[in-house]
């Protein structure tokens, strides 16, 4: 398959379903941490039980199941809106059903949460607003026994066994812990490449705001799931991961760009298969690729032909990650303290028809831009706890004002009140305080986790 015709597969599957006219809806999805405030680890029975419950009292029909005949995701047929554990059972996401008004998804979100929580409660346990469970070092680390998911625990896996020129980090099963607060908006085509870019050189400000994912293993780091995703066996191929750093002017520069990402798994026979990260250039043109499968209690070696349709199940995990439903996934952004959730939504929806002014802001930015380092690199300068002496604290308050007044300006435009999920985030800019900071702070200060876990639970 030469490459011109891997594009237009591409074309077809990322660029086709943005040519249609844009809706405007909002989709949220939040993974929030399960856990037990003694401080043990988080009981998987207790949190089925709650979110079973939970799928119950609100109607969800239930969809998934996993090896053992439990439930792991449910939908609601009328909002559409799904529960589901996200890697393990001790990450509960709900998926909130797309709408065209955050105060809608917020009203849901909340009456979920306190349900859940109030069912969490009866055994000491809480769900709450963190981008790492505080207690993720006792926690259970096994995720669903299911298809996907134990496709995806044996692949994170292989940074044990495989030989690559980069470096892993010790947490192959992050997954189990991390969380993350992830936005869905749709996409028009023309302006695809200027969104793309503008979303890009906000990460470094969104680092400023959102960053909520403490380590004890990485002291300086406010958002280590940057660093979970890169030095995992997600990161072997850079393209898969993080930011688009380098010049996206065209949809035919996106493609090329696409071309150089890798897939690392398919099915066959109804079973998930993986295998060490191909270019998806190359991997169509091998005769045979060895990968992995699971059947019968035991992984099992299979070679099997590379096909087109293959390219179904190419997954990337960008910051800005265009979908096949036409688009954009902002996943950045760690999942918040529950009073400020919908501050990531209010976010990109604000900024999602203000590019051409962020373009202009950022492009034009001497505060972070223009003093030697790209915006990926930046984003990772700003996830630390010390920053360099070239930022100006009074200049990117400023910065970061800037880009929240040209949000807040579209918010009102849309006349539906929702620029007051912005005023955590003034809050946050006028201080520098991310949640993240605010949490490493206090835990110096001698707060303990299982009060913080309750604090950031609270709306």
């Amino acid at each position: 398959m030469v490459r011109e015709e891997i594009k237009r597969h591409l074309y077809e599957k990322y660029i086709r379903p943005t040519e249609h006219s844009v809706k405007k809806l909002i989709g949220v999805e939040i993974e929030m941490p399960v856990v037990n405030l003694p401080g043990g680890a988080a009981d998987y029975a207790v949190a089925q039980g709650a979110a079973r419950r939970t799928m119950e009292h609100f109607g969800f029909v239930p969809e998934k199941f996993d090896d053992n005949g439990v439930c792991f995701s449910a939908t609601e047929p009328v909002t559409g809106d799904n529960l589901s554990f996200d890697c393990a059972y001790n990450n509960l996401e709900p998926s909130l059903g797309c709408e065209k008004d955050i105060n809608i998804i917020q009203a849901r979100f909340q009456k979920y949460v306190n349900f859940l929580n109030q069912e969490l409660g009866k055994e000491n346990h809480t769900l709450t607003g963190m981008g790492v469970n505080p207690f993720y070092r006792v926690n259970r680390r096994d995720f669903i026994p299911s298809e996907r998911y134990r496709m995806l625990e044996r692949y994170l896996q292989k940074s044990n066994i495989w030989s690559v020129p980069m470096y892993f980090h010790d947490y192959p099963a992050f997954g189990a812990f991390a969380s993350a607060s992830q936005v869905q908006l749709d996409v028009d085509s023309h302006r695809l490449i200027p969104t793309l870019k503008a979303f890009s050189l906000a990460e470094p400000v969104k680092a400023v705001l959102f960053s909520n994912a403490l380590l004890d293993s990485e002291p300086d780091l406010l958002c280590v799931r940057d660093l979970l995703w890169e030095n995992s066996t997600h990161g072997i191929n850079p393209h898969n991961i993080g930011m688009f750093d380098c010049p996206l002017e065209s949809v035919d520069d996106l493609l090329e760009y696409i071309c150089t990402t890798s897939i690392f798994c398919t099915m066959r026979n109804g079973r998930y298969l993986h295998f060490k990260p191909i270019p998806i250039t190359d991997y169509l043109e091998r005769e045979q690729v060895t990968g992995e499968y699971y059947a019968d209690g035991a992984y099992h070696e299979i070679t099997f032909r590379p096909a087109a349709e293959d390219l179904d199940y190419l997954r990337t995990y960008k910051f800005e990650d265009l979908t096949f439903r036409g688009t954009i996934e902002f996943r950045s952004a760690c999942c918040q303290p529950f009073a400020d959730t919908m501050t990531v939504a209010a976010f990109h929806v604000g900024l999602m028809d203000q590019v051409e002014p962020l373009l202009e802001l950022l492009e034009n930015d001497r505060v972070l831009y223009h003093h030697g380092y790209s915006a990926g690199e930046l984003r990772k300068i700003m996830n630390r706890r010390e920053w360099p002496e070239f930022v100006d604290r009074e200049g990117l308050k400023a910065l970061c004002l800037a880009v929240l007044d040209l949000a807040r300006e579209n918010l009102v435009q849309r006349g539906l009140g929702e620029e007051k999920f912005l005023e955590p985030l003034y809050q946050r800019a006028e201080t520098l305080t991310s949640p993240g900071r605010a949490m490493a702070e206090a835990l110096e200060q001698g707060v303990s986790r299982s009060e913080l876990a309750k604090r950031y639970a609270d709306f």
